[in-house]
């Protein structure tokens, strides 16, 4: 954990005495993503039906970085072909290692009947845990 000071007349406002506060950095960050990675695992529980393994599910959280704070680009539109074309060249392609020749639009489109075709919010997390569980490639986030 790495610490830093800040003013602490930016959290009380000008009116107060200044002075400096030690926090940690990224504590509220660490909080937040590991709220999110609760969230992902109940979906797993209640949509999919599955226990998840939470330390994949932790390693793909941190792998899909700040687009997990994005409300935008938290989820997947499993509706949307380019959508879905991200997913696969930027994730199965140049994350996982997949070849284009391999079915990965057929496993897009098993993941996403399996998350619910009815579900509109597809957290890209959940997505790319389930689709690294359906090519056997856990050990990339070993």
């Amino acid at each position: 954990m790495r610490l830093g000071w800040i003013n602490h007349s930016y959290i009380t406002g000008p009116s107060r005495r200044s002075g400096f506060l030690l926090l940690a950095s990224g504590e509220n960050a660490m909080s937040k993503r590991d709220d999110l990675i609760a969230k992902y695992a109940e979906d797993i529980k209640t949509k999919i039906g599955e226990t998840p393994d939470m330390d994949l599910l932790k390693k793909v959280t941190i792998g899909c970085g700040p687009s997990i704070y994005n409300k935008d680009s938290s989820t997947v539109a499993g509706s949307d072909q380019s959508e879905l074309d991200t997913v696969k060249n930027n994730f199965l392609i140049k994350k996982l290692g997949l070849s284009a020749s391999q079915d990965l639009d057929g496993a897009i489109a098993a993941v996403m009947e399996k998350y619910g075709k009815s579900n509109p919010s597809k957290y890209r997390a959940v997505v790319y845990y389930l689709l690294t569980k359906h090519f056997g490639k856990e050990s990339h986030y070993g």
